[in-house]
């Protein structure tokens, strides 16, 4: 039978002494855990594994001895090394032994109490203590009654040096009778700055608990449940920005501890994208108001709004005319580029009304970056909306005019094959008409037949507008997103310490020479960038509809109204 020992690298240049670790029967395996010095005592090393046992629920014993073979030339310790099997009665007592500087260590185990003792081949694997600890390859804690069945895996060997985080607490400088050598036998990570950051993390989150309490039974109030209110926080994207980092820093503040590790994960994104999110907002804020930016923009945005408004009067003044050679009908084609020519003068009015007051708004838009850059993205977004009303009205307009007339052809076209839509059963039924129906019926086809071509470029034209905006409008929010969701605290750590994000493990022959132990090491295997990314990425306020490009295009042919985005509780269109 092979029996499989797992000994941390750490301890490879320890002063010989004793092992403790955990013997686990059912894989036939041992796991080192420290080393202990001469000189102790062994009522005080029993006593004090007893106390490591119950406070971290591992059976934590000295299973076997470690001999460095330098110090054995000076000391003869190997005697007494064996001996020591019969104090604390393990079995098997497993005997490491370093042989000076060879490559090759000895491995081998004693069974006193044996009858029929026989030869093992042995295994012996170097771990890292650090990454294996810290790597959450274990079973969660709260998982206790499945440790039984989850014996027979490598996550056991996880399991086992996660739990024993107790033993790794004391180091040399520490005054107590027992000396170990572990992973922090040299001093036990700490920073003056993290435990400072510890103390004074309590009061703030509970001052900005009590914060966003008020804002949130703001929020919830009834008066933000009226139209207006209503209507306008959920279709401003500005509004859901807000009240998803709403949402972001209740999770942050929340004085509950993370019960897994995805859970802290999310919390680290979430604070890590959110303080990200606060430096660029403040470094655009900061550009912004340098040599009078905002003045320039304030400045330069009538006279664009201007040649815009120009462009889409030539467009019409084109469209009134004969386009592209095409053949409109007169009278329909005058009445509706007349139409939106006005609209298009009531705009430039509105403009015009607010020029003087452009440079203020902006002004007081630009203070808004200190909340985020999303906000201030989402800000532009909603002003991008509002300046290009005028087409969205013009699209709408256009798609209504062009989807009644569609509708209308499809129902008079079920009347010349005697057919009906029942509105009862939601299906096409048999029908008889009389003359005088079949008449009429084939009076309003033709007349909206002929009116189709009109009707349809008008709407081809503001629907490629419409379009143009949508896109400019998904651009801004699929940055949002980007912003939002990438967890940027899981991609750090997996570029400056992958163990952190383990996918696994994977075993490297280091030696291996007859009559010696198989020597190999176990190494971590990190998680990759798209995985971490798909992993822990962090959901946003918006989803995107994700259609079909046959859905797409059967909508425009119909003339449904598309969006550049659908907010969650809205209708899918």
């Amino acid at each position: 039978m092979v029996l499989k020992v797992f000994f941390p690298s750490c301890c490879s240049s320890a002063d010989s002494g004793i092992l403790i670790g955990r013997w686990i029967s059912e894989q036939n395996s041992a796991v080192i855990l420290a080393v202990v010095h001469f000189p102790f005592i062994p009522v005080q090393v029993k006593q004090y594994l007893g106390e490591v046992q119950h406070v971290s629920k591992v059976s934590v014993s000295v299973i076997g001895s470690w001999s460095n073979s330098k110090q054995e030339k000076e000391e003869s310790l190997s005697e007494f090394l064996e001996d020591l099997g019969t104090i604390f009665c393990h079995e098997p007592w497993i005997q490491i032994s370093k042989e000076g500087d060879s490559k090759f260590w000895s491995c081998s185990t004693l069974q006193k109490h044996s009858k029929n003792p026989q030869e093992e081949e042995i295994i012996l694997v170097y771990y890292d203590q650090c990454k294996v600890m810290l790597s959450h390859l274990h079973p969660p804690l709260d998982t206790a009654g499945q440790r039984a069945e989850d014996a027979s895996k490598l996550s056991a060997i996880f399991d086992t040096v996660a739990r024993s985080q107790v033993l790794f607490m004391t180091d040399r400088y520490d005054e107590g009778p027992i000396k170990l050598t572990h992973w922090q036998s040299d001093g036990v990570e700490a920073s003056i700055i993290v435990e400072l950051l510890k103390q004074a993390s309590v009061p703030a989150c509970m001052l900005l608990t009590f914060l966003l309490s008020l804002v949130s039974g703001i929020c919830r109030s009834r008066v933000l449940k009226f139209w207006p209110l209503s209507f306008l926080w959920s279709k401003l994207s500005t509004c859901e920005q807000l009240g998803h980092r709403l949402q972001h820093l209740q999770v942050i503040s929340s004085n509950k501890k993370a019960q897994n590790q995805n859970q802290l994960m999310r919390k680290a994104n979430i604070f890590v994208s959110l303080l990200i999110d606060v430096a660029l907002g403040i470094l655009l804020m900061s550009w912004l108001y340098r040599k009078n930016r905002i003045g320039h923009l304030a400045d330069t945005l009538i006279p664009v709004a201007d040649h815009v408004a120009e462009e889409l009067q030539d467009l019409l003044q084109w469209l009134m005319g004969a386009p592209a050679g095409l053949k409109m009908n007169r009278a329909l084609d005058q009445v509706l580029g007349r139409f939106f020519l006005y609209h298009i003068h009531l705009w430039i009015s509105y403009i015009h009304l607010l020029s003087p007051f452009i440079e203020m708004i902006l002004w007081y838009v630009g203070l808004s970056a200190c909340l985020g850059l999303t906000v201030a993205l989402c800000i532009l977004s909603d002003i991008i909306a509002l300046l290009t009303f005028h087409i969205y009205c013009f699209y709408v307009y256009g798609a209504r005019l062009y989807c009644l007339k569609i509708y209308g052809l499809s129902s008079l076209w079920r009347l010349f094959r005697g057919k009906k839509w029942n509105v009862l059963r939601q299906r096409v039924d048999s029908c008889s008409y009389d003359l005088d129906q079949l008449f009429i019926g084939t009076l309003l086809f033709t007349i909206l037949l002929f009116l189709l071509p009109t009707t349809a470029l008008y709407y081809l034209v503001f629907t490629l507008l419409r379009l143009l905006v949508v896109i400019v409008q998904g651009l801004i929010h699929l940055l949002v997103d980007l912003i939002d969701s990438l967890p940027l605290y899981s991609l750090i750590l997996r570029l400056c310490r992958s163990y952190r994000l383990a996918a696994g493990v994977k075993f490297r022959v280091l030696e291996q020479q007859d009559g010696k132990p198989l020597r190999l090491l176990m190494q971590i295997n990190p998680l990759s960038y798209g995985g971490v990314i798909q992993t822990y990425r962090l959901p946003t306020y918006s989803c995107y509809p994700r259609d079909s490009w046959a859905s797409l295009c059967k909508k425009l042919f119909l003339g449904e109204l598309i969006y550049p985005w659908k907010h969650k509780g809205d209708k899918q269109n």
